[in-house]
């Protein structure tokens, strides 16, 4: 099975009120970004996309990672996994593992033990609560939703029955704030 790492990060980080967007804040030595794309990277995945939307990102992301454009990022986190699922789709893989572009501290260890993980729909679990990385399989591609701020989350509300947990390291922090950056330098 061919699966594809997709880290979505095109939203405005409004409650961030730093001199920066949160995605280019720096922390230990590289940016809030990177360090999500990196993680992706490093789990041996078959392809790293990045949605991007409301800031520039290009100049951050790797060769090899291949940047998606959501000109709908406005419109919620649904319409940026729709437009990643869309393209992963159409470049042939069946499953994606999803995480989030301002969790820096979210390592490859979990995204690779998330994407072994059995089912189309598994949730990295951290101190038995669920957060970010979670695997889609085309299976339950359908079933997502088209708007809003809760992609996968609104799915494992609709069909408990179909979701997996995986017990991961880490943290899953996400900076929405210049006080969460702050609280982990």
């Amino acid at each position: 099975m061919s699966i594809a790492g997709l880290v979505l990060a095109a939203g405005a980080g409004t409650r961030f009120a730093g001199s920066t967007h949160k995605l280019r804040a720096q922390f230990r030595g590289s940016t809030v970004v990177q360090h999500a794309v990196e993680a992706a990277l490093g789990a041996g995945l078959d392809a790293v996309y990045v949605v991007a939307g409301a800031v520039e990102l290009r100049d951050l992301i790797p060769d090899g990672v291949i940047l998606v454009q959501n000109h709908s990022w406005e419109l919620g986190q649904a319409t940026s996994l729709r437009a990643g699922v869309f393209i992963a789709e159409k470049d042939g893989h069946e499953a994606v593992v999803v995480g989030l572009g301002d969790q820096p501290l979210v390592g490859p260890e979990s995204w690779r033990a998330v994407a072994e993980g059995e089912g189309d729909l598994v949730t990295a679990t951290y101190r038995g609560r669920r957060s970010p990385p979670v695997k889609l399989g085309a299976a339950v591609w359908p079933l997502l939703p088209t708007g809003g701020d809760a992609g996968a989350r609104m799915l494992m509300r609709m069909r408990p029955e179909l979701v997996s947990e995986v017990s991961c390291s880490g943290d899953p922090v996400d900076f929405d704030t210049l006080e969460d950056l702050q609280s982990w330098r």
